[in-house]
């Protein structure tokens, strides 16, 4: 067993006594016909609209009738961001009770194990201090919190601090009552690049941030886990040799609904828009966010030092139309009832291993959910925590780690990717980085 591997499980074994528990006119536009949702497996669900998703549909089309057709980056930052109706701005959307269900949600054993793997790399390391964790859209703060969990018997001290990148005014609360026993509003007039700010029962220190650059610039732990699958992505279909954008429009035949159009010139996106070597597919979707993203991630590590694990459900640049809409956990129409469901679409990990590595950066995986949990001894920390639970817990310990790991649920759905700065290189030849061999 090599020293990284007994480290490893060092930190596995002191975690299992934790818990027991532009104009119209400018463009030419054709229809478009998108995927049928009853051939995803599911149907579109028409439930009317509320006041909010009125509005929002009603400033969209606003903006449509004055200026042409937007992109499909456009429609999803409003329909999930905009302070009026916006998606994830005002209300709870995880869990049971809501539109989907994530992995920390499903069973306590997947924070803890992310919670192992961030200290193993950053020990593997020489646990450079201060360190942050930074986590990108922490939904509920439930990973944060399992995290904080796992840390808090390591003493950390006030060289640890975690910061949280959340557009959503509603969710930062939730997530600070989470973590948090004090938390408080910071002056919109002071000079702080935060606007929350709390302590943990631990002590460690807590902000959140409207965005990523806000964020101080220190050796920094960055985890995104389901957050690059809800970045804006623009549609483009190549056409007669060309890449053109696929727009989102008024449709005309029904007031209030949107529909998808081909433009038929180009756009500022189909101009700069550079597919990978060997692109085969004739309609794929490109997020211009995520790879900015990875380009700033790329430059931090660089020059601050840190590494990243990105968690999501994807592909390897190999599927096309994966833009959808979820509604208390059933396909909806993406363009019906804007702000009504959660918009989202396959993260093409290709790509994003693709911009690390052209910035200077290590990438490992991606691997499966199942992969990367069985290496990281989950069924032996199941098996801890079955012998330290109640018999009547069995069940749910048993069918959360099912759904976690199983191939058939979240298992092979969900994939991992890790990247590390380039300066690394020949450390994790040596110490090979846990999860990923």
């Amino acid at each position: 067993m090599t020293t990284h591997h007994i480290e490893m499980a060092t930190l596995l074994r002191k975690c299992c006594g934790l818990m027991q528990l532009v104009h119209r006119r400018t463009f030419a536009y054709k229809p478009v016909k998108r995927p049928s949702l009853i051939k995803e497996g599911g149907k579109s669900s028409r439930s009317e609209p509320n006041a909010e998703s009125l509005d929002l549909a009603t400033i969209l089309q606003t903006k449509i009738k004055a200026a042409g057709p937007i992109s499909l980056a456009d429609y999803m930052r409003n329909v999930l961001t905009n302070p009026n109706g916006g998606y994830y701005m005002e209300r709870d959307v995880f869990g049971e009770g809501g539109d989907f269900i994530t992995s920390p949600e499903v069973a306590q054993i997947f924070g803890e194990l992310i919670a192992v793997w961030c200290l193993t790399e950053w020990r593997k390391i020489g646990s450079p201090s201060p360190v942050q964790l930074i986590e990108l859209g922490p939904g509920r703060g439930t990973l944060s919190r399992d995290i904080l969990r796992v840390f808090s018997q390591f003493k950390l001290g006030d060289q640890f601090s975690l910061h949280l990148v959340e557009v959503s005014p509603y969710l930062s609360k939730v997530q600070a009552q989470q973590l948090c026993f004090n938390h408080s509003e910071v002056d919109p007039e002071s000079n702080e690049p935060f606007y929350r700010q709390g302590e943990t029962v631990s002590g460690a220190k807590v902000f959140w941030y409207h965005k990523l650059e806000d964020v101080p610039k220190e050796f920094s732990i960055v985890l995104a886990h389901e957050f690059f699958d809800a970045l804006p992505v623009h549609k483009m279909q190549y056409d007669k040799g060309l890449w053109r954008e696929v727009m989102v429009d008024v449709d005309p035949s029904e007031e209030k609904k949107f529909r998808f159009v081909l433009s038929n010139n180009q756009t500022v996106m189909s101009k700069v828009f550079q597919p990978l070597e060997g692109e085969s597919r004739e309609t794929l979707e490109y997020s211009l966010e995520a790879d900015a993203i990875i380009q700033r991630l790329a430059h931090w590590f660089e020059f601050h030092g840190g590494f990243a694990l990105i968690i999501d459900y994807g592909h390897l640049g190999d599927k096309s139309d994966t833009f959808r809409a979820f509604k208390q956990h059933k396909l909806h129409d993406p363009l019906l009832n804007p702000g009504a469901a959660d918009l989202t679409a396959d993260v093409d990990f290709k790509r994003l291993k693709f911009v690390a590595e052209a910035n200077g950066c290590l990438t490992f995986g991606p691997v499966s959910q199942q992969e990367f949990l069985k290496r990281m001894e989950a069924e032996a920390r199941l098996k801890v925590l079955l012998e330290k639970a109640q018999p009547e817990a069995h069940e749910a310990l048993k069918s959360g780690y099912d759904m976690l790991t199983h191939p058939d649920k979240m298992g092979s759905r969900f994939k991992f990717l890790s990247i590390f700065p380039q300066v690394l290189k020949e450390h994790l030849k040596k110490f090979p980085v846990n999860g990923f061999s």
